[in-house]
């Protein structure tokens, strides 16, 4: 509703204006496929398994301060205290250490630009395919191919390209630095000061002052 008051002499003229604005349909649709662009492109096309997955390792994430907070770190006195030391850590930080894992990943493709540019080509591969399928099935020996089939053939022929690029020795160096790097933590930080331990109960884990 606008109220206008026009004043210009003896008497007052008010102009009432009632009335609901529609929005033409296509800026409506517009602004609705705007709204869905500055969505993150990981919510649009994962899975809702994957996408409820991602959320629920997030929330599980632990503070990174208290991640990496060296006080925590004490040797275990005995075996049985390290082996079960060890199991608490894993449980307690797996979130963390997926993100460790998925940070060394990073690393090496940053630091190794031929393995770069051949996981782009693939994924621009799998890009193309994707529109493709959204405009025309694709059929071959008058059989339509999936797209899950055509991921797979990408996948197929990228091997040989990954291959070349290193992607055997990073995979073996990833998976062997994010081992000792949890083993190492798991080993050395004291849960039991936070989530205390049948030997330590964490009401009674008191530091002298």
């Amino acid at each position: 509703t606008i109220l206008t008051n026009m004043s210009g002499g003896p008497g007052d003229v008010e102009i009432d204006i009632t009335g609901d604005i529609d929005l033409p349909s296509d800026l409506k649709a517009s602004s609705k496929s705007g709204f869905l662009m500055q969505l993150p492109v990981q919510l649009q096309l994962a899975s809702p398994a994957a996408r409820e997955w991602i959320t629920r390792s997030r929330e599980n994430v632990r503070p990174w301060l208290v991640f990496v907070n060296t006080q925590k770190f004490k040797v275990p006195p005995n075996a049985q205290r390290w082996s079960k030391r060890l199991a608490k850590n894993v449980d307690y930080f797996q979130s963390n250490y997926m993100f460790v894992f998925i940070g060394l990943i990073i690393y090496c493709l940053i630091t190794s630009p031929l393995l770069l540019l051949a996981v782009a080509a693939s994924l621009g591969a799998c890009y193309i395919l994707s529109l493709k399928n959204a405009e025309k099935k694709i059929i071959v020996g008058g059989h339509e191919v999936s797209l899950a089939h055509q991921y797979t053939a990408v996948g197929v022929l990228s091997l040989p390209v990954f291959y070349i690029a290193g992607a055997g020795a990073v995979l073996f160096w990833v998976l062997g630095a994010s081992f000792v790097i949890i083993i190492i933590h798991a080993s050395f930080y004291n849960i039991e000061s936070l989530i205390g331990s049948d030997e330590e109960p964490f009401d009674l884990q008191m530091e002298q002052v």
